[in-house]
């Protein structure tokens, strides 16, 4: 049996994957914290998480070797730390990285004075340069502790200083020019050919998508909108698309969504089911509805824990090889698929050498059109379609055999909140009640068992246990999933509880000296810094998701505190949005919501339900839809009745009610 570290008692599978290296790893707490203080040590950060690549060949050549190990113990207290369980720490110290190199990226290691500020770091080191740095800092620290403590005083400054978003004093009326001023400098970077931005690696940002399919279309911009339907059809004919398992990898190597980096996160996906839930609203493009479906499918199969919550993460690696779970050799693919070998070879781009060279093996992709092969083989597109239901099945079988990628089984509520919208987005468009189900089941759980006593929620649930407070993110992408579900069912139980979660981030989270929300409760363990979190990345901004949610609430409520909030906290950032529209697409959809306005959407009476699936067949991107037949809602008071009727209103004032879908439309601006 080997030994095991600290880390021996930790609920994060990334920790525990490092809990019998020889490094005397502790988990980030007091126990570490102290002993750095009491035995005058710098401390050693080194952040991960489970699913990266270069983390696990990090671990295999310097934290597993008793040489490199000895010389961390000796000089350091070791903490590692698990970045999805703790991003307010993440940030720090990647902001510290990007200040030093310039960029930044995991694994990353950062080394701090004993009360955690930071002097030195990096990503990923070889071994021999591990060492040579290591030795290096801890002498710097034994024989000029001065100029560590300078290093660190400049850093810290530098980290507290970045991004402060200040108020803005007057208001400006946002017109078409504001968003014409984001998205022409944005179309340039448009791949014309594979879809995406052109340049590698591809990752899939979903957020850009959606705010470019919304722009697209109520600006009727052919070139937009064309661009986005290409991407999502590129994108789910690429090897980052698990064409017989469902579900994307985080992104492709390549500019051609071809060689992924094979790892799947949960909160890729949910965004993904969003996304692809409104391209199909608005083009009903079977391929979008297909992706839906299997996606959905991959997350029952592989990433639904017992409690009905979903799991994190899915391995790059098995058999510590990179992709070997998911790729296939010309000479298995043939003799599992017999006659239909040739047809199917093509179908998914499977060739004698292998499409991916490097590994001399195949991802499945989509190169060819249906049409070139129905032609080729001369067979109808019916028959095309059972051949490859069929292919999957046999190669979905043979696969199931194989050793699985490592599954990261924590379960976060800001990640499961993404995939609750989702499910519930899906559940809108599809008229598939089954995933509406599965949403509002996970969403019960985390509101039962992930409330602290307080109020607030907890990030993250394992085996019963539920021990991080919540961040920004938690609230924020919760609060969202349930104004999601009440539009879905009309149950005001799910606004009253985002109106509490809102209530509890004013109180908790805000800034006295910014619009901003911190990304961190005033209840929260102290750190070095208490940052915000404002550019929207592969994951939207928790500010961004805020305000938008305090928009909504503060349109169902009839609260304008809320919706004043929500304006200065675009107003604060808005001129930023045109120098990267890319890094700030959230924020760009609240301003779109400003320049077309909010359609709020009441249906009352009986048959409510009906007509809001009928609704549901309609694509408007720009609405909040609210009804049944009892509500203590503003906007529905005095508006009750057993007789069906659609009131569309604007800015506080409603058009007379309706009886039918199609005559709201008229009123839909």
């Amino acid at each position: 049996m080997s030994e095991t570290n600290n880390l021996i008692h930790a609920s994060s599978p990334y920790l525990l994957q490092h809990a019998h290296n020889p490094v005397d790893w502790y988990e980030w707490g007091p126990e570490a914290l102290e002993k750095a203080k009491a035995e005058n040590k710098l401390i050693l950060v080194s952040i991960g998480y489970s699913a990266c690549h270069w983390c696990h060949v990090m671990e295999r050549e310097s934290f597993e070797n008793h040489e490199v190990a000895e010389v961390m113990n000796r000089h350091f207290v070791c903490i590692k730390v698990d970045r999805e369980e703790r991003p307010d720490i993440d940030q720090i110290y990647m902001y510290a990285i990007q200040l030093m190199t310039g960029s930044g990226g995991w694994p990353l290691n950062c080394i701090c004075l004993p009360d955690q500020r930071p002097i030195y770091g990096g990503t990923y080191f070889r071994k021999n340069d591990w060492i040579n740095i290591l030795e290096n800092v801890a002498g710097l620290w034994a024989n000029e502790p001065d100029k560590a403590i300078q290093y660190a005083e400049r850093l810290t400054s530098g980290i507290r200083d970045s991004e402060k978003i200040i108020a803005v004093d007057n208001l400006e009326t946002y017109t078409q020019e504001h968003l014409k001023e984001i998205v022409e400098p944005w179309k340039r970077h448009f791949d014309i050919g594979f879809g995406g931005y052109n340049r590698a690696p591809k990752f899939p940002l979903p957020n850009n998508w959606v705010f470019l399919l919304r722009y697209g279309f109520l600006k009727d911009d052919e070139a937009v909108f064309t661009a986005v339907c290409h991407t999502l059809e590129e994108m789910s004919r690429g090897g980052i698309y698990d064409q017989i398992g469902g579900g994307f990898a985080r992104y492709s190597v390549d500019d051609k969504w071809h060689v992924p980096h094979f790892e799947k996160m949960l909160y890729d996906n949910g965004q993904l089911i969003s996304l692809y839930a409104e391209a199909y609203q608005c083009t009903k493009f079977d391929s979008f509805k297909q992706t839906i479906t299997e996606t959905i499918d991959w997350v029952y199969h592989e990433m639904t824990s017992a409690e009905g919550l979903f799991y994190s993460a899915l391995d790059a690696d098995s058999e510590g090889v990179e992709g070997k779970f998911y790729v296939w050799e010309k000479a298995q693919f043939d003799e599992l698929l017999g006659e239909d070998a040739a047809l199917i070879g093509e179908y998914y781009n499977v060739t004698e050498n292998g499409n991916w060279e490097e590994e001399q093996t195949n991802i499945l992709r989509k190169t060819l059109s249906d049409d070139d092969l129905i032609a080729k083989y001369h067979i109808d597109a019916a028959t095309l379609y059972d051949k490859v239901k069929s292919a999957k099945e046999k190669l979905l079988e043979v696969r199931s055999t194989r050793v699985r990628p490592g599954l990261d089984d924590k379960c976060l509520t800001a990640w499961n909140a993404m995939m609750i919208k989702g499910l519930t987005d899906a559940a809108s468009v599809l008229s598939h009640h089954g995933y509406y189900e599965k949403a509002s089941l996970a969403a019960n759980f985390i509101l039962k068992n992930l409330k602290a006593e307080n109020g607030g929620l907890f990030r993250n649930y394992k085996n019963g246990k539920a021990s991080i407070t919540g961040f920004l993110d938690d609230y924020a992408f919760l609060i969202d999933a349930l104004i999601a579900l009440y539009e879905y069912d009309f149950d005001e139980k799910w606004l009253s509880e985002a109106r509490a979660l809102t209530a509890h981030v004013l109180e908790n989270f805000t800034d006295p000296a910014s619009p901003m929300f911190f990304y961190t409760s005033s209840e929260s363990e102290s750190l070095i810094a208490r940052k915000h979190e404002v550019m929207d990345n592969v994951i939207p901004a928790a500010n961004s998701v805020m305000a938008q949610n305090l928009q909504k609430l503060g349109l169902l409520f009839d609260l304008e505190t809320y919706t004043e909030k929500a304006a200065a906290m675009l107003a604060a950032v808005q001129d930023k949005i045109k120098t990267y529209g890319s890094a700030y697409s959230n924020w760009a959809i609240q301003l779109l919501n400003e320049v077309y306005g909010i359609n709020e959407i009441a249906i009352t009476g009986l048959e409510a339900d009906v007509v809001k699936i009928a609704l549901s067949n309609h694509y408007i991107p720009n609405k909040i839809t609210l009804g049944g037949t009892k509500s203590n809602l503003p906007l529905l008071k005095g508006k009750q009745s057993n007789e069906t009727k659609v009131y569309i209103c604007r800015n506080k004032v409603c058009q007379l009610p309706v009886n039918t879908v199609e005559e709201a439309l008229a009123y839909v601006q």
